[in-house]
């Protein structure tokens, strides 16, 4: 008896090139236990013939609707494709309800659950599923390729005998993932970058690209769920609008990425400042498929309007199809890992439930908030028990500490005391070194910030290799306390060598540009 079945149907939207499964991820699946049918031709559009899925383990089939236990798109099905799934079945892709009236109601018939991709949450774990920001990156890249070709002009700045021209000034209106990406691609190309966000946080993520950060003089935080930008204040607009208009008497190209979840693209490019930009120069609206930022795009069409070409593409992403379906692929391969073997649903899960559009045909009910964990100003002390003393009712932690440390400063010189009135001078002087080691250790060690304790630990494990120097010299020829823990020194200090080193090297492997792919990896 065969397995689960998933389905790989061809996409039939128009323009759409990727595909929801390669050659890579079937061979993931199958090893899972799953059985992959891939619809013929299902491929071609990305650079993938049908013999490459055959070589993965897939069977080739002409229609695999009507059978697969699980479809995976990515595009939303059409109303007819949707009344051709199998009951019960499980439907992974771009759904956006929002936009395909009917889809709902159509999937409801059919009894599917439906996993939305574009729900997915943007938290830590759920990373390598997030379709949104793997596509947006490649998108942004896309944009700043297709500004470039309709660009009269070089990007970066040019000296010849004939004259030189400045770099392309460029403004990017959004610095979510396809902002930034776009901003590093303009400025690996050589152009002059700024870039403008609504939200404070941005702004270290665009400098730190060499870009210059834009901003309205008026306070007032963008900052919206999953790392998106809100709707903001009319007064806000205002300023915005008044700065865009400033900026586009400079600027040869714009790229704007702007959007509100769940909402039309706002508008931030109107008529008035089109006609700013002068003639030549270019607009790129990535936000084009859901309405567009700019007020003259045309969805999927170039408009040129008093010599600004305004680039309304919405098949950025598709445009660099094989690369697009590879990372695409591997999203929705790792979504399947939070499924089980006979892929149902964990309707607790916080990775899966935030995208479940429906679960059996029928929608849930909106998750619980979590309650946020009491702040420290919130937080009460807790009463003293009954049976506590009347002094430690009455002095505070703070007094408390103070007299412990004062007790242990007693402690500590009336030891030292006794060890120089009754110890041998090896035992005080080695004591000393040891004391002072331990000291400059700590200070070396707590001065570093954070970020730098991983390479640090592996450098200064390393530096064990003293410790068993030290070992060694203890071990003599009979055995005694000194020969069995410099044995145990030797032993602990050659971990912490090893494992120092090994962690020191995976590290300095992954800023190594020149280091060889590994076998079958795509560059």
């Amino acid at each position: 008896m065969k397995g689960v079945i998933i389905g790989v149907p061809r996409e039939t939207l128009p323009g759409e090139r990727r595909v929801a499964a390669t050659p890579e991820s079937v061979r993931k699946l199958i090893a899972r236990g799953f059985v992959v049918r891939v619809q013929r031709g299902a491929g071609a559009l990305a650079g993938i013939d049908d013999e490459a899925y055959g070589g993965a383990g897939a069977e080739l089939v002409d229609d695999p609707w009507p059978e697969a236990d699980a479809l995976l798109k990515v595009r939303p099905p059409t109303l007819d494709e949707a009344a051709r799934l199998k009951e019960r079945a499980v439907l992974v892709a771009l759904l956006q309800p929002e936009r395909n009236p009917g889809l709902t109601e159509a999937l409801k018939a059919r009894r599917v659950t439906a996993l939305a991709l574009e729900r997915v949450p943007r938290i830590t774990r759920a990373q390598k599923m997030d379709v949104l920001s793997s596509m947006a990156n490649l998108a942004g890249y896309r944009a700043v390729l297709e500004a470039a070709h309709h660009f009269q002009g070089p990007f970066s700045p040019q000296v010849t005998a004939a004259g030189t021209t400045p770099p392309a000034r460029v403004l990017v209106i959004g610095a979510g993932v396809a902002g930034l990406a776009a901003i590093a691609a303009a400025r690996a190309l050589g152009a002059d970058v700024r870039a403008f966000d609504t939200r404070a946080a941005a702004r270290e993520q665009v400098e730190s690209l060499g870009a210059r950060f834009i901003e309205v003089d008026l306070a007032e935080s963008g900052e919206g769920k999953g790392g998106y930008a809100r709707v903001m204040s009319p007064e806000f607009i205002a300023a915005e609008m008044a700065l865009f208009r400033a900026q586009a008497r400079e600027v040869d190209v714009v790229i704007a990425t702007a959007l509100v979840p769940g909402a039309k693209a706002p508008v931030l490019l109107p008529r008035d400042v089109v006609e700013q930009l002068k003639p030549g120069s270019v607009i790129v609206d990535m936000a084009a498929e859901q309405g567009g930022n700019c007020e003259l795009c045309v969805p999927g069409e170039v408009v040129e309007h008093r010599g600004v070409k305004i680039l309304g593409y919405t098949d950025l992403t598709s445009r660099m199809a094989a690369t697009a379906s590879r990372f695409f692929a591997m999203n929705v391969f790792n979504l399947l890992g939070e499924l089980d073997d006979a892929l149902d649903v964990d309707i607790e899960s916080d990775v899966l439930r935030p995208a479940l559009l429906l679960y059996r045909g029928e929608e849930l009910p909106a998750p619980a908030p979590k309650t946020p964990a009491p702040s420290a100003a919130k937080v009460k002390t807790r009463p003293p028990p009954p049976d506590a003393k009347p002094l430690q009712q009455h002095i505070s932690s703070p007094t408390r500490r103070a007299w412990g440390s004062t007790v242990g400063g007693f402690a500590v010189i009336a030891g030292l005391f006794l060890l120089g009135r009754f110890a041998p001078p090896d035992f005080l002087r080695h004591s000393t070194v040891f004391v002072l080691a331990c000291f400059v250790g700590w200070q070396v060690i707590w001065s570093v910030q954070p970020s730098l304790h991983t390479p640090l630990m592996a450098v200064t494990n390393a530096i064990s290799g003293i410790i068993v120097v030290g070992g060694l010299l203890q071990v003599g020829p009979t055995m005694n306390a000194a020969s069995v823990l410099g044995v145990i020194a030797v032993f602990f200090a050659t971990i912490n060598i090893t494992g120092g080193f090994l962690v020191t090297h995976r590290m300095l492997k992954m800023f190594r540009r020149d280091a060889a792919p590994a076998k079958g990896a795509h560059r």
